[in-house]
């Protein structure tokens, strides 16, 4: 029977509970369990496709096409494992589908309820997981706060099973805050006392806490929440904050957390293996030389909104031994005066998007990429804003647009495709997940990637038009990346420019600490060597 570790956060939000289950999935899996995460959204929307990036942060969409919670990014990422749409669900899928069998009459005219017919579709979505895909250990992050309305029926479900599979099976790891006050020099704990009460109310005492704090709890502090929390002092996991997510497994194995957990759930103590990942967060630390990218987007106040295109920054410039200063620039703000930030960035990047707002600024942009040698990326809309400028600036298609930011253009370069225009649902009926990516023999994609055929995801409605693909490859913008079929264009780049490729796929989504993805690889490879080439103009200025 597979185990299961139940995620739980109290006081406030975003206290770190899904980098607590990677941490704690990387750990296990290090110790050789078939583990894999799951992430459960209180929220009523049915997805989070439809939502603003500033209420929720990036959607991180799986190989099946699942638009989902950004943890399930750090999930992937930690474990090394590609989930699916069955790692995620939210309170709207699971009254979908209740209320669904409710039509049918599958219910048998009896009155629907949250409990049992709630809890037990909850239920149901925790165990289907493990069954099949044959795992040793499933971790279940419940999002929101104890204490939240929307997560009563989780907490619920969550108790029951405890009681249905076994206490042995079953383990409660609970994060909260611990504050520091500076004026009396002293870590409060009530915070903590409360929270735990109130899960206690819904049925459930924790067996471990974690602890967060802005630096390490001392000893004193630690006794006193197992005191008051009924949990060994042992139990009580120490998780200040740090500079690096990837350090914090490292922390949790100092205290032996996988090692506790295997103990409460009769799990064999297998030998773990560390060393990739310790020599990952050495390497992390270590760097000297920076890169800086220019990283421009109309969601730059919420940093969340970019997650897994931060990260695979990072794992490309850990890859390369540089450090990253990512220089943030709002598309909708841009004018003469601030694009002259440009002059002091090594590389850019135009990361995806919908909308209108800031579409004039990432085009302006990528013409400055495109004339001044910077090193460019483009992510989807990226590569839709490149095709733009070029067509307008090389090919001279005057006004040439997207339909889905002037309906009327001349130039329609970028244009829904015939089975999307008859789309009027707008949850999940994108072209979202893996689909394969033909590379052309000798262009650059091709070489940075030493593969013919690759997957990557999508999550886009607008593509490339067909009809300008010939003009624009006569006037030497070549795509290098294409759809099995020819069809749809993947991937474009110009050859004469030192780095200049747009995929119409993210592939940041497929990056990992331990195996960056070749393109930001070699982004910022060649972002590095542009440091050095100005380097050297610079200092051969300076003689002159």
């Amino acid at each position: 029977m597979a185990k299961y570790i139940f995620v739980t956060g109290g006081v406030v939000s975003s206290l770190g509970k899904g980098i607590t289950a990677s941490s704690t999935g990387l750990l296990l899996k290090s110790r050789g369990f078939r583990v894999s995460l799951q992430k459960f959204d209180p929220y009523i929307n049915v997805d989070p496709g439809t939502m603003n990036p500033y209420q929720h942060g990036e959607v991180f969409v799986t190989q099946d096409g699942a638009e989902t919670d950004l943890d399930l990014g750090h999930y992937e990422r930690f474990i090394d494992e590609n989930l699916t749409r069955d790692n995620n669900h939210t309170t709207g899928q699971i009254y979908e589908s209740i209320i669904n069998k409710e039509r049918k009459g599958l219910f048998l005219g009896g009155t629907v309820q949250v409990v049992p017919h709630i809890t037990n579709e909850i239920k149901q979505r925790i165990t289907k997981l493990a069954s099949k895909q044959s795992l040793d250990v499933v971790i279940c992050e419940i999002g929101g706060t104890v204490g939240d309305i929307e997560a009563q029926p989780f907490l619920e479900a969550i108790r029951q099973l405890r009681l249905d599979l076994g206490s042995q099976n079953v383990l409660y790891v609970h994060v909260t805050l611990v504050p520091y006050v500076p004026t009396s020099g002293e870590f409060k704990t009530k915070p903590t006392q409360h929270s735990v009460k109130e899960l206690r109310a819904a049925g459930i005492q924790p067996d471990i806490i974690i602890a967060r704090a802005t630096k390490r709890l001392p000893l004193e502090a630690r006794n006193k929440i197992s005191l008051f929390c009924s949990v060994e002092t042992e139990a009580v996991i120490d998780a200040p904050d740090v500079k690096s997510i990837y350090k914090v497994p490292l922390i949790f194995h100092e205290q032996e957390l996988d090692r506790l957990i295997a103990a409460k759930l009769g799990l064999p103590t297998n030998p773990i293996d560390l060393s990739a990942w310790k020599d990952f967060v050495e390497r992390e630390h270590s760097r000297t030389e920076t890169v800086k990218i220019a990283l421009v987007g109309k969601y730059t106040g919420l940093k969340d909104a970019y997650k897994s295109v931060l990260e695979a920054l990072e794992h490309a410039s850990i890859q390369e031994g540089v450090k990253l200063d990512v220089v943030w620039l709002e598309s909708s703000e841009l004018d003469d005066k601030t694009l002259e930030k440009l002059t002091e960035v090594d590389g850019i990047l135009v990361p995806g998007g919908f909308g209108i707002r800031g579409i004039e600024g990432k085009i302006s942009v990528a013409q400055y990429a495109r004339d001044k040698k910077v090193p460019y990326l483009g992510l989807c809309v990226g590569l839709q804003v490149a095709v733009i400028e070029y067509s307008r600036h090389v090919c001279n298609l005057e006004d040439a647009n997207s339909t889905e930011f002037d309906k009327d253009t001349p130039h329609s370069v970028i244009d829904l495709m015939p089975e999307q225009k008859n789309v009027y649902r707008k949850g999940g009926t994108m072209r979202l997940g893996s689909y394969p990516c033909v590379l052309k023999p000798g262009s650059k994609a091709q070489s940075y990637y030493g593969k013919e055929v690759v997957f990557e995801r999508h999550r886009h409605r607008y593509e490339v038009n067909p009809t300008y693909v010939e003009e624009l490859q006569a006037s030497g913008m070549e795509v290098s990346g294409v759809s099995p079929d020819g069809l749809l264009v993947e991937i474009v780049e110009l050859p004469d420019h030192p780095f200049f490729i747009a995929t119409q796929f993210h592939p940041e989504f497929l990056s990992r600490p331990l195996k960056a993805h070749p393109l930001f690889a070699a982004f910022i490879k060649e972002a590095h060597e542009y440091v050095l080439r100005t380097q050297i103009a610079n200092s051969s200025m300076h003689k002159i």
